[in-house]
């Protein structure tokens, strides 16, 4: 489903929280939304790798690395792997790598930049947890939503109006 984040911030203004603007597309998808799915971790991609070979069932990751611009934690061959297992999207508080790889595969990709740098991978992270990006807690089970406008979260499922 296409999503247009200010049709839903004008339809649900009591229901949605909006994440302060620092986002850009990166995925072959600009519209995308689903339920939440976390992972906390710094420079260590390790549980990124792991979680996106689960059946993702339209859900979306939202992985807080904490704002850091030194390496990418999500590239080519991981976000191939979220879009063959059925993920929605996936957003990253912190840098993607292989950006024109990245714009070809079909899966919602949100980032706030790019290094071609790799992470380590030591699997040091949590997962499942509250986690605080822009001003907005993404708690697990709840629903965010992400287009070129922004990204938002909600507690409830949100629809398209009817125009």
């Amino acid at each position: 489903m296409d999503y247009v984040l200010p049709d839903l911030c004008d339809e649900y203004p009591e229901l949605v929280r909006v994440v302060s603007p620092m986002f850009r597309n990166f995925g072959a998808i600009s519209s995308f939304g689903g339920v939440i799915t976390t992972i906390k971790c710094h420079e260590d991609n390790s549980l990124v790798a792991d979680t996106v070979t689960e059946e993702g069932r339209g859900r979306v990751l939202v992985v807080d690395g904490g704002g850091s611009h030194r390496c990418g934690l999500l590239g080519d061959n991981l976000a191939l792997k979220a879009a063959n297992n059925g993920w929605a999207g996936i957003i990253v508080y912190g840098c993607v790598r292989d950006v024109d790889a990245l714009a070809m595969i079909g899966l919602g990709i949100q980032a706030i930049n790019a290094n071609p740098l790799k992470s380590i991978k030591r699997g040091v992270g949590l997962r499942d947890e509250v986690v605080v990006i822009g001003g907005v807690n993404f708690v697990p089970g709840e629903y965010t939503y992400a287009d070129n406008n922004g990204v938002i979260a909600s507690t409830s499922p949100l629809s398209m109006p009817e125009l």
